[in-house]
């Protein structure tokens, strides 16, 4: 029992990662009706820019918020300048173009030399904390807070700010928005900037587990079903499907063979598309 409840732990944790991630595949989706292949490549940008301005000098915090703003800038501009142009095409051209950028950015991140290793990590990627007898990874808890707390300054956004009002205008009729004298072109770039800075600061959560390295951004992979499972269009279903598929990962790790457990998000991503194919959260939209 204690086992699993360790195991518990460590996948809500892993998780929450796959669920920032999610969460912004349906912020973009929402507001764009684009699906973003480029949120991986963005969460390793996150990472290695916070890592290498930590490395410049920098104390951990700062180098942490500059990273995210770095990102969701890069997110904003990528729109401006690539993505806006896509906009009445069909649907591969933008979900194409993303794929593109993101291979972009993955090429020219491995032409800085240091960023080939797996010799980041960040100061407290070993300490436990014993609750009971549960010993608790401080990357872990960081994780599991720091979600907790995104996600209830997103909703106050979202409810109270009138950029949030606005974009959850642009998300349910971009048409009447717009007749409204809500400024979608500029919500699209919001959008996509906010979500650049979500999987920006999933990179950074996921730095102290995962180490930071090129292929890190290969977790969006996971984080794609925990989208689904929320039908692309509930920020809450998005966040919950990603903790899901992470404590069951978790657990499949456990008790199935070694490698097992990586395909378990796809299982239940065939499972959910075969049988609920507009998300579990479906009805729920917010």
């Amino acid at each position: 029992m204690l086992a699993f409840l360790q195991v518990f732990t460590s996948g809500v944790a892993t998780g929450c990662v796959y669920g920032l991630v999610a969460l912004s595949f349906v912020l973009i989706y929402k507001a764009t009706a684009t699906v973003s292949f480029m949120q991986g490549e963005l969460l390793m940008v996150g990472a290695f820019a916070a890592v290498a301005l930590h490395a410049l000098g920098l104390p951990l915090a700062p180098a942490a918020v500059l990273a995210v703003c770095a990102v969701a800038l890069l997110g904003a501009g990528l729109e401006r300048v690539a993505l806006r142009r896509a906009l009445g095409q069909p649907h591969l051209v933008a979900v194409l173009l993303t794929f593109g950028l993101g291979l972009m950015m993955r090429g020219a991140v491995a032409t800085v030399p240091a960023a080939t290793h797996d010799m980041y990590r960040l100061p407290w990627a070993d300490a436990v904390i014993d609750i009971g007898p549960l010993a608790l990874a401080a990357s872990h808890l960081l994780v599991i807070a720091a979600t907790v707390l995104l996600a209830g300054l997103l909703a106050v956004f979202f409810r109270y700010s009138r950029a949030g009002l606005a974009l959850r205008a642009c998300a349910e009729d971009a048409r009447i928005a717009a007749l409204m004298g809500v400024p979608v072109a500029g919500m699209h770039t919001l959008a996509w900037a906010l979500g650049a800075a979500l999987a920006a600061v999933a990179g950074l959560l996921l730095a102290p587990i995962t180490f930071v390295h090129l292929n890190m951004g290969l977790v969006a992979l996971k984080a794609f079903p925990a989208a689904v499972l929320g039908g692309l269009v509930s920020l809450p279903g998005a966040l919950a499907g990603g903790v899901f598929l992470g404590v069951v990962e978790a657990w499949a790790g456990l008790v199935l063979p070694e490698g097992a457990k990586d395909v378990v998000p796809y299982v239940l991503l065939m499972l959910a598309l075969l049988f609920f194919p507009e998300g579990l959260a479906a009805g729920r939209r917010r």
